[in-house]
């Protein structure tokens, strides 16, 4: 019997309850490739494309444009043309009495939790089994649910941790030390109240220097570093940026700040732009997210610069950035040491993890020779290096 695939709404991120249906991509009766681009899902975290879980023809478009929907809701059905139209119509009212039937009972979801370390608590979600695990360090004023679209996918063959850095999320908001060095000394305290003798480390911006540190300081920690546009490759960085989120107090101040930080500014929603001001509200946050900008900023300069370093890592190292950074030049993607993959993704800004998550995962993914879609099906290239006898990879995709 030929296979019906079922195209449902997607669950992003531990806060998303339904989705908005923003564009439709195909229309009924076309054939599609998996992975093709179905549709626009907006969430409260940043727009995002939906892309299709197997090849097969459109036969049902179920959820027009402009519909927001639960999670799990049956958007579109695919099938092989010799799948008759009574066989699609029973799958589809299956499917809909089915989940009409099941409801999911809070505390089935992987929920954060949180660890003690001196001066406060870190929370954290940890997904998946298998070491050493992975974690994950967010950006300047970020959480872990930036990591949304790739935690996940990732979790699928391993152990996976994402962290709300001090000062951010749902984590302690005090903060005595917010240079990168204190930044790194309470991840490492994070790592050992987890018991985490060593992981693999995949940082953003912020988050990546902090991962930068403990492999430069701590490389028995380290397994490998993977780093996505990192603070500490270079002088400049964009003070309307941190200024402009620090200072911002309402939506129509902060939206345009946050549209800085990706390619298309289409993927801020509104949800999102309140989410970040509702973040900002909590006690301590906006003098936390302070502390931490003036010891690891200076106007448009870096404080803490590591490029002198980098030679002396001595863990496989790849590097991602979005052409189209905004807030770090992906110019401090050049020249470095011959060791170090660097891949370079057109159509892509600050956010490269989440505005070209399919890429970045399949980056990921062969970097640390797990399952997944390969990088060099997605045309971007092998990601995986030994440093003692690679040579260079800088890829422009």
């Amino acid at each position: 019997m030929a296979e019906i695939t079922a195209v449902v709404m997607p669950k992003w991120g531990l806060s998303m309850q339904e989705g908005l249906l923003a564009a439709w991509y195909v229309a009924e009766g076309e054939r599609v490739e998996k992975g093709r681009e179905l549709c626009d899902i907006e969430t409260s975290k940043i727009a995002n494309v939906l892309e299709s879980p197997a090849s097969g023809v459109v036969r049902r478009i179920l959820v027009p444009a402009g519909s927001t929907v639960p999670v799990g809701a049956l958007l579109a059905v695919l099938a092989a043309p010799e799948v008759e139209d009574p066989a699609i119509d029973a799958f589809v009212a299956e499917f809909r009495a089915r989940s009409a039937e099941t409801t999911v009972r809070a505390g089935e979801e992987p929920r954060p939790r949180f660890v003690e370390v001196e001066g406060g608590r870190i929370r954290l979600l940890e997904l998946g089994t298998g070491e050493p695990p992975v974690l994950f360090l967010h950006g300047f004023g970020g959480d872990l649910e930036n990591w949304m679209f790739n935690q996940p996918e990732l979790a699928c063959a391993r152990r996976t941790f994402a962290l709300d850095l001090p000062g951010h999320g749902g984590s302690s908001k005090v903060v005595s030390d917010g240079s990168i060095p204190g930044l790194a000394r309470a991840v490492l305290a994070a790592m050992d109240a987890l018991a985490i003798a060593r992981a693999h480390l995949v940082g953003h911006s912020l988050g990546g220097a902090i991962a930068l540190a403990i492999a430069l300081d701590r490389p028995e920690r380290v397994a490998s570093l993977a780093l996505l546009a990192p603070v500490g490759l270079g002088p400049e960085i964009a003070k309307e940026y941190i200024e402009g989120f620090l200072a911002a107090t309402r939506a129509r101040r902060l939206r345009p700040v946050l549209e800085m930080l990706v390619h298309d500014p289409k993927l801020v929603t509104a949800e999102m732009v309140e989410n970040v001001l509702r973040a900002k509200r909590l006690d301590g946050a906006r003098s936390a997210l302070e502390t931490i900008a003036a010891a690891c900023f200076e106007g448009d300069r870096q404080r803490w610069q590591v490029r002198a370093r980098l030679a002396e890592l001595r863990c496989p190292t790849t590097i991602v950035w979005g052409e189209d950074d905004r807030i770090l030049p992906v110019a401090h993607s050049r020249d470095l040491p011959g060791s170090i993959a660097v891949h370079r993704l057109p159509g892509a800004g600050h956010l490269v993890h989440m505005e070209k998550a399919a890429e970045v995962n399949a980056l990921l993914e062969d970097f640390l020779g797990g399952p997944g879609r390969a990088a060099t099906e997605l045309g971007i290239g092998e990601a995986t290096i030994d440093p003692s006898a690679a040579p260079r990879v800088d890829r422009d995709r």
